[in-house]
């Protein structure tokens, strides 16, 4: 192959990636800045100009979000409320499940016991069953004993979900950290539970950050379980069952709709613009290593 064509040949395929990516670019970030021009610009304004991809400043107005935002008896929709629920089934979701994952993968990766194999693999036989086969038998289960109607019963459901899948990921970490450092720190007299605290964690850091970053992504965006436990108390409400029911009332404004849609994304694109260091780091961890 003679230099010339070699030549051609990287130019073209640079070109080609840069094309790529520039298309990637806009079908990932278009729809997103699409719905954010939406939820600012007034309905009178989107009915007259149903196809404008660019509006000025001085068009813009935040009184949709306002709305949104603002409780039914001020006229509004309730997401204020809504989103806090979120935060804190989310954020309460993340705290349980680290504090058992954390532990129970190391003991997973690191000690011997009866049926290691087979429980390993039971970590994940949750997700081979569709998610409506168990949500009935839980509904009527936590009916029973009163938390079908509660934050904490959604939290519940959420951590037996995430649990296991947590367990799974920080376990395939865990393996590639090489035994001989938890052996320098038992040399030193270091037990079991210091050698977690002092060199585990802070070697996973990066890896139980992405996950759980991930288990805050799944509690906060999820549906079904909302919809079964809390429908029948609005003040309850996650922001993804205020969406649903702000998405199939008639009356509602496509602004409305689009403001309520990009206060469901933000905080999950936040979070990851300020961990985005960390969860690369995570889900490359372990890749140089054997």
């Amino acid at each position: 192959m003679s230099v010339s064509r070699i030549a051609v040949e990287k130019r073209t395929l640079g070109v080609l990636r840069w094309i790529v990516i520039a298309v990637l670019v806009i079908a990932t970030v278009f729809p997103f800045y699409y719905m954010i021009e939406l939820s600012l610009v007034p309905i009178q304004d989107l009915l007259l100009n149903p196809d404008r991809l660019w509006v000025p400043i001085q068009d813009l107005t935040i009184s949709t979000y306002e709305t949104v935002l603002k409780s039914e008896d001020a006229g509004g929709e309730g997401f204020a409320r809504f989103m806090g629920n979120s935060a804190v089934v989310a954020f309460a979701t993340v705290l349980v499940t680290m504090v058992v994952a954390i532990p129970g993968s190391y003991a997973v990766a690191r000690l011997n016991f009866f049926a290691k194999r087979q429980i390993s693999a039971l970590f994940l036989a949750v997700y081979l069953f569709p998610v409506i086969i168990i949500a009935i038998p839980l509904f009527v289960g936590f009916s029973v004993i009163g938390l079908s109607d509660s934050l904490v019963g959604l939290v519940i459901v959420y951590v037996a979900q995430t649990i296991p899948v947590s367990i799974y990921m920080l376990r395939t970490y865990l393996t590639t950290i090489p035994v001989s450092i938890e052996e320098a720190a038992m040399v030193e007299g270091a037990g079991r539970l210091r050698i977690l605290w002092s060199v585990i964690i802070p070697l996973s850091m990066p890896t139980i950050m992405s996950t759980a970053l991930y288990v805050f992504m799944i509690a906060w965006n999820e549906f079904l379980f909302a919809l079964l436990f809390l429908t029948a108390d609005r003040n309850l409400w996650t922001v993804s069952l205020g969406l649903s029911q702000l998405s199939n009332g008639i009356q509602v404004p496509k602004t409305i709709l689009m403001a309520g849609s990009v206060l469901l994304t933000v905080p999950i694109v936040v979070l990851y613009g300020i961990a985005e260091r960390s969860l690369t780091e995570g889900l490359t961890s372990g890749a140089d290593k054997g």
